[in-house]
């Protein structure tokens, strides 16, 4: 795929002109398909085809995907195809079970294509990763892109174009109207000072346990009095791989963080099982600034691995502390993200 990273501004449904950016890649590397059977170039030749990229705990995608949602819904009797690509971040997102649950609980009803071994990702020379999409006319060339999120008004009017030019007749101009709840809203960007930060010892960043990582060693670390803002540290017995995992009850993380929301990607190490914590903020319960995944006391369970949200303020944004205590072992942290 030659593609040729151009933007139209401006964008008006009768006049706009969008290049072509390449043909649209097979899609022989999937590992599997959900809602669907395999899809083909050729069998969607005559439709418009979004093509997404995405992972099911990504924050920002989950924050696009009311519009993927709507649009899917909106347009399908007009010829488009919304087609979604899940190109796992961590291990456990390979596990075609998890993907199907999440599919169903997001109510995702578009056609997923699994690409465990990165095969459609190579094949798209993708390089954005989540919140990749790729427009597709109905002669199977690409014709736009949009990497992360927004712009959700003009990649809409794209879809329009791109009907429009495959004869679909008149569908008006008017756009989707989303009010994205929960986990899904936007992020809250004029306050948000505080960036997505890893667990894992190899991509971590801010660690403030004293005597810093142990690489993949089982360690009792503690957490310094004080944290300067975005700094995190863990308390407890613990072992750092690719995520951090709590191998005695009581453990803790803490981090200093300056946003409206603050998630993190969890899990419990052994199938089956469940970790009970506690959500705390500068020592308090969250009462109303607790996440959708705990309650106003702070407590919450861990039974699934997904992105959980901890806190979403209500009042003023300002640099606070968060402290999540873990009563049972077990529990697998894999990276922090804010909104």
């Amino acid at each position: 795929m030659n593609a040729h990273w151009r933007t139209p501004a401006g964008l008006h449904t009768a006049s706009v002109r969008l290049p072509v950016e390449g043909e649209m890649p097979a899609f022989d590397g999937a590992t599997g398909w959900l809602n669907s059977p395999p899809l083909t170039p050729a069998g969607l030749r005559g439709k418009v085809v979004l093509a997404g990229f995405w992972t099911y705990t990504c924050i920002n995608w989950l924050r696009q995907l009311p519009y993927l949602r709507a649009w899917a819904a909106k347009y399908a009797d007009h010829g488009l195809v919304v087609l979604g690509v899940h190109t796992p971040e961590f291990a456990f997102e390979h596990n075609p079970d998890n993907v199907r649950q999440a599919t169903k609980d997001m109510g995702i009803a578009y056609p997923v294509a699994l690409d465990n071994d990165y095969a459609i990702w190579r094949v798209f020379a993708n390089h954005y990763w989540p919140v990749a999409l790729y427009f597709v006319d109905a002669e199977g060339r690409i014709r736009h892109h949009h990497f992360g999120e927004g712009e959700y008004q003009q990649s809409e009017m794209i879809i329009q174009h791109l009907l429009a030019e495959a004869g679909s007749g008149d569908i008006g101009p008017a756009l989707v109207s989303v009010d994205a709840q929960g986990i899904e809203a936007p992020a809250d960007w004029a306050t948000l000072r505080s960036p997505e930060n890893y667990t894992s010892y190899e991509r971590t960043e801010n660690f403030a346990s004293p005597g810093g990582v142990r690489p993949g060693q089982r360690y009792r670390y503690a957490a310094p009095a004080r944290l300067g803002l975005n700094d995190w540290a863990l308390s407890g017995d613990w072992t750092m791989e690719e995520q951090a995992t709590l191998n005695t009850p009581d453990g803790r993380i803490v981090c200093r963080f300056h946003a409206r929301d603050l998630n993190c990607v969890l899990g419990p190490a052994g199938p089956g099982t469940s970790v009970r914590f506690r959500v705390l903020i500068d020592g308090q319960p969250p009462g109303a600034d607790r996440g959708t995944d705990v309650d106003d006391q702070g407590y919450g369970e861990v039974v699934q691995q997904r992105l959980y949200q901890l806190i979403r303020q209500r009042g003023p944004i300002t640099d606070r502390t968060f402290e999540i205590v873990f009563a049972d072992p077990g529990v697998q942290a894999y990276v922090f993200t804010f909104g």
